[in-house]
């Protein structure tokens, strides 16, 4: 195993010729996925890996300066398809993964055949003519609480993100490993994450995007998937979905698997 490989805990599960990578978001690592991989694990070869800074990686690796833009993770993503010496691949991000993914289809489109978005917000923050869903005032609030008690934060995040009953699986499953972050690393990701504005880059992604929603996702309003779709650059559709909360695949797998086994064999231009 390569050093990129080892440092990202890359798994390939499957044996399919048509690659499918699955990309996490904020505060969750590849785990995000189990309910996922086994439905496609015996049509397609599997890339699981975690994003540098989530709980699962050594925080020694993490780079403050390299993870203070999204570029960095995209390149990470880059590292990690050619050394797999993968020629094509079918990108599913999640939320910040989405938007990682879709800049790393900006430098090397041809590594993407489409990339499946599930909860990707180009700018969490509202604007003018534009609603992200966050005022600054509630983001600052939101870093100031993460600096004073992380815990405490992970404890009152965690259900509002997930949405739903407060004891369920899936909140307490984004709990384990929004808590397993570093705090210090966190709240480095977490400032990227919502200060980040991909608008003006959108017109950039010429990959075909299929643009995954929750009818109810207290991170990403529904007008936000409508702006995707329309500011892409290439060819995109767009399904709301009737799951609930931000992390879908997780707390609502028999809803999310069945759209995405959809979204995964139907292509746009056909």
């Amino acid at each position: 195993m390569g050093i990129i490989e080892e440092a990202h805990n890359v798994k390939i599960l499957g044996t399919g010729e048509q690659v499918i990578v699955l990309a996490h978001g904020f505060g969750t690592d590849q785990s995000v996925w189990k309910h996922v991989v086994p439905h496609l694990v015996d049509d397609f070869k599997v890339i699981l890996y975690d994003n540098m800074g989530a709980g699962t990686t050594n925080p020694d690796y993490f780079d403050f300066n390299r993870y203070s833009t999204l570029e960095g993770y995209a390149y990470d993503l880059l590292a990690i398809i050619e050394e797999l010496k993968i020629e094509s691949c079918i990108l599913v991000g999640h939320s910040i993964s989405a938007m990682i993914g879709a800049i790393a289809s900006i430098c090397r489109p041809d590594l993407f055949s489409k990339i499946i978005m599930i909860s990707a917000s180009p700018r969490y923050l509202n604007d003018v003519d534009y609603y992200g869903g966050f005022e600054q005032e509630d983001i600052n609030k939101l870093f100031e609480a993460m600096q004073s008690n992380y815990k405490a934060w992970c404890s009152g995040f965690a259900p509002l993100t997930v949405g739903g009953d407060m004891e369920s699986e899936a909140v307490q499953e984004f709990s384990r490993t929004l808590f397993s972050m570093r705090p210090d690393i966190a709240l480095t990701v977490a400032q990227n994450l919502f200060q980040s504005d991909m608008r003006q880059t959108l017109h950039l992604i010429t990959v075909p995007c299929h643009i995954l929603q929750s009818g109810k996702d207290l991170a990403v309003p529904i007008a936000v998937s409508e702006y995707l779709h329309q500011h892409l650059g290439g060819e995109s559709i767009i399904e709301i979905m009737s799951s609930d909360g931000h992390l879908p695949q997780l707390s609502s797998p028999d809803i999310v698997i069945p759209v995405l086994l959809r979204h995964i064999h139907f292509n746009i231009t056909t």
